[in-house]
């Protein structure tokens, strides 16, 4: 029986797993899934769970309550040597391990991409996985409360001040989302007050979401700065240590909250750590069939997509174009790896990918959106509910959409649960303490 390995289980690697078990006869190949998460992360509704929106884990899809025929190994591929067929594991404890396969799936997934600028992986948090989307809100949620008890001063201002670095889609919708979220706390600490809130959006562009035409990204901007944030083009950080904030165009803040989406960087594993052909950018080259390699020179049985394959853009029509790397192509490049990969071994001929894009759509905020097809702008509530409706239809299984759709429900009539849940983080610290308060970071380790 031959084995079929996919590196990753996120959009594309999940899709694919899951077209094949429904479609692989009995004994015909047997499918294996490597990913250090047991589950996948549906990452647009990142921002929303930011905001409460979302309940975190309805963003994330069990690969063990939907994959019933797929193993399913807990690790991360460090190493693809193609030339053995082999894959290195590593698992979360004991040795590193081979395994060996027949035909072999890439979808690992990009990685944030980070600049060497002090203090930014000690303070920042990313903005990929939910672990993420629920520390950053817990840590806004802790921050009120706190600043609730104190005196207006420097301190009470860093508590209060948010920065975003990254003007993409992750990080505007992501700043949108956590700033409507702070406006509602407002309501709930009489304390505090409009003013002291100082939310700050940080790109190195000269205009924010590139993925929309420059007139609507402008109104972007304008939107987000009525609603009393500032967003800083043309500028860059060069310095967060310690939490104060240093700009390149001169600008100095001390900010309690630095959240890092500047966009995404090749997969270290493809980069440096495979025999697999890789282009300029460190991305697997794909042909629009999504075999691994080139027209005139295929590897043999290896297939790739999602954000570390660069796959031709048919649609575009436009020699030398590759898809852009988001959650409308990697899923449907995930679906037809599926099929593709089932029509290789039955000695059918596969399908280029070809995806004419719907358009795109970003939430900035409870009630506020932005949708854009073509020449065709929807502004403010009609493309939030546009974006609504599109992700709840997108998310993959009528058990997630059921369970989004029902805290939305809930959120109509009752508003949104502002719950911090920020001491699940550190859950033996009640215990280790003896209830005896403890001032400064929590430690982990029992007191002597």
């Amino acid at each position: 029986m031959r084995e079929i390995l996919i590196v990753g289980g996120g959009y594309a690697g999940f899709y694919a797993a899951w077209g094949l078990e429904k479609k692989l006869g009995r004994g015909e190949a047997r499918v294996t899934v490597v990913d250090p998460r047991p589950y996948m992360t549906y990452q647009p509704f990142l921002p929303e769970v930011l905001a409460g929106s979302v309940e975190a884990r309805h963003a994330a899809v069990s690969l063990r309550r939907h994959l019933h025929r797929t193993r399913l190994i807990a690790g991360t591929v460090t190493e693809i040597r193609n030339s053995a067929r082999t894959v290195t594991v590593r698992p979360e404890t004991g040795p590193d391990y081979e395994l060996a396969y027949d035909i072999l799936v890439v979808t690992a997934g990009a990685v944030t991409r980070t600049f060497p600028i002090p203090g930014i992986s000690e303070e920042a948090f990313g903005l990929k996985h939910v672990e993420e989307a629920v520390a950053i809100r817990d840590r806004l949620l802790a921050s009120f409360d706190v600043a609730a008890t104190l005196p207006r001063g420097p301190e009470r201002s860093r508590l209060l001040t948010v920065t975003f670095v990254g003007g993409g889609f992750s990080g505007v919708e992501g700043f949108g989302e956590l700033l409507s979220l702070a406006t509602v706390l407002l309501k709930h600490y009489p304390e505090l007050d409009a003013a002291e809130l100082s939310f700050h959006l940080v790109e190195a562009r000269g205009r924010i979401l590139p993925e929309v035409s420059d007139e609507p990204g402008a109104w972007v901007v304008r939107a987000l700065e009525k609603r009393g944030a500032r967003v800083h083009l043309n500028t860059q950080m060069v310095s967060a240590a310690g939490g104060h904030v240093v700009l390149s165009n001169g600008e100095e803040l001390d900010s309690g909250l630095i959240v890092w989406a500047a966009g995404n960087a090749s997969n270290p594993i493809i980069h440096n750590h495979t025999d697999l052909p890789v282009d300029e950018r460190g991305l697997l080259v794909v042909r629009a069939d999504l075999r691994v390699g080139t027209e005139s020179e295929t590897v043999a049985d290896v297939w790739a997509a999602g954000d570390d394959a660069s796959v031709p853009d048919l649609a575009v029509g436009r020699p030398g174009a590759h898809t852009v790397p988001n959650a409308q192509h990697a899923v449907r490049q995930g679906k037809l790896l599926a099929k593709n990969i089932l029509a290789a071994l039955r000695g059918r001929p596969t399908r280029d990918y070809v995806h004419h894009s719907l358009g795109v759509v970003a939430t900035l905020g409870l009630g506020r959106g932005i949708f854009q097809y073509k020449r065709l702008v929807i502004k403010g509530f009609p493309a939030w509910l546009m974006h609504r409706g599109y992700h709840v239809l997108a998310v993959p299984t009528w058990e997630r959409k059921v369970r989004v759709l029902a805290v939305w429900i809930t959120a109509a009539f009752y508003g949104r649960d502002i719950v911090s849940l920020a001491a699940v983080q550190r859950p033996r610290e009640a215990f280790v303490t003896k209830g005896n308060p403890r001032r400064g970071e929590p430690v982990d380790t029992p007191a002597q």
